[in-house]
């Protein structure tokens, strides 16, 4: 039985919005629609797209010391409402609250296969809340502080295609605990011209109801699980030149851990968290890791003098200790890919299409598979301000602009 068309529709924009847990409150003003999508050309995969519209408003309701950052999906919605100076001029206090449709759902896929019968839905919400501290005001690179505590509730159901003697998790409560150090950072974009990080994290996990599932109680549901990574990125771009590159070092480990909170690795869907895991030609989340290494790397040409069309380039490569029971021959997993990326005059949008073929991914019990993915980036700020200029627009309709900042207000 295939998965039935709704299910498609409703879960093809869910994705890509669980970067909330940002690690400090974001002081500029960004408004921003998101998409993506990744097609294996090799076999059929999980279904891997995210399409959001964000928001960060400093100053929200005229109050100088709050900040709304908001994610928005036809089917989930996250939000934080941040309060600065809350235990003093250097800590912010961060509510948030998440929640709705198949942001919990579980593609299983199995050396290079995708099991839909093992596959279920999930959906859910969360109420959090977060302190950051920074510890060097007035730096040129911050350096932040994060703790940050959650409640989730998870319900879990079968989908369209999952095995009617397979068993789904029961529904219930996890608890999670965050910590972290973060110097610098990455903006929320899907090029960005300059950014830089260094971070180490620890995450708690607490099920209120472990147990078994699947065939006859064959998987197991952790009661409590110890994650722990850290990651190392660099994006520059060449004042003279324009050409740009980017690098980023992750690893991580873990203990008690299982299918539902493994690493996850795989596609290129750079927003998809705040963590990505992306191997360019395998399937989105393909592979699961109790541990890891990863390395990538992407370069970038202009190649017109407007700065227009740009040539991309991009290789990852991961050294994988996999969960016990979703384990395959050979520990070193590397893809490679390229593509063509295209910015308006005044960056208010951007579209990248790009190849990517997977070296050591398995398909029908040999290596190597192929993808496409397409990645698209609308500015709503940049956007409104170009529409709205005195100096460019005079012949402009004025009942085309009340309408237009209407929508956008």
């Amino acid at each position: 039985m295939t998965r039935p068309l709704r299910t498609h529709l409703a879960a093809l924009f869910i994705a890509g919005i669980t970067f909330s847990a940002a690690a400090q409150i974001d002081s500029t003003r960004r408004e921003l629609i998101q998409l993506g999508y990744n097609q294996p050309l090799i076999g059929k995969g999980p279904l891997a797209a995210y399409g959001f519209y964000y928001l960060n408003k400093p100053n929200y309701f005229d109050h100088t010391n709050l900040t709304l950052r908001l994610a928005l999906a036809p089917v989930y919605m996250d939000s934080e409402l941040g309060v600065s100076g809350v235990l003093g001029p250097n800590t912010d206090l961060g509510i948030g609250i998440a929640g709705g449709g198949f942001a919990d759902s579980y593609s299983e896929v199995h050396q290079g296969k995708y099991e839909q019968r093992e596959s279920f839905r999930g959906h859910g919400g969360e109420l959090s809340a977060s302190l950051y501290h920074l510890f060097n005001p007035g730096a040129r690179i911050p350096l932040y502080a994060v703790v940050r505590g959650a409640a989730h509730y998870s319900a879990y159901s079968e989908d369209g295609s999952t095995d009617d003697d397979f068993s789904v998790p029961d529904d219930q409560f996890i608890y999670r605990v965050r910590a972290g150090l973060r110097w610098g950072g990455r903006e929320p974009l899907m090029l960005p011209d300059l950014a830089m990080e260094l971070s180490a994290w620890y995450e708690g996990e607490f099920r209120s109801e472990p147990g078994r599932y699947g065939y006859n109680g064959d998987r197991t549901l952790e009661g409590s699980s110890h994650l722990f990574w850290a990651r190392a990125l660099l994006n520059y771009t060449f004042p003279e030149s324009k050409q740009s590159f980017g690098i980023s070092l992750t690893s991580g480990t873990g203990t008690q851990m299982d299918r539902l909170n493994a690493y996850r690795m795989g596609g290129n869907l750079p927003l998809y968290s705040e963590f990505p895991l992306t191997l360019p030609g395998y399937y989105f989340q393909e592979l699961s890791a109790k541990s890891f290494v990863l390395l990538g790397a992407n370069y970038n040409l202009p190649l017109d003098a407007g700065q227009h069309w740009w040539i991309t380039t991009l290789a990852a490569t991961a050294y994988v200790d996999y969960l016990n029971e979703l384990g395959q021959q050979g520990d070193w997993n590397s893809g490679v890919g390229g593509g063509v990326v295209y910015r308006s005059s005044t960056d208010s949008w951007q579209i990248a299409l790009a190849y990517g073929y997977g070296v050591d991914a398995i398909r029908n019990g040999e290596r190597g598979a192929h993808s496409l993915s397409i990645l698209v980036q609308f500015d709503l700020d940049r956007t409104r301000r170009r529409f709205f200029d005195p100096s460019e627009n005079m012949g402009r309709s004025r009942g085309l602009q009340s309408i237009i900042r209407n929508i956008f207000r």
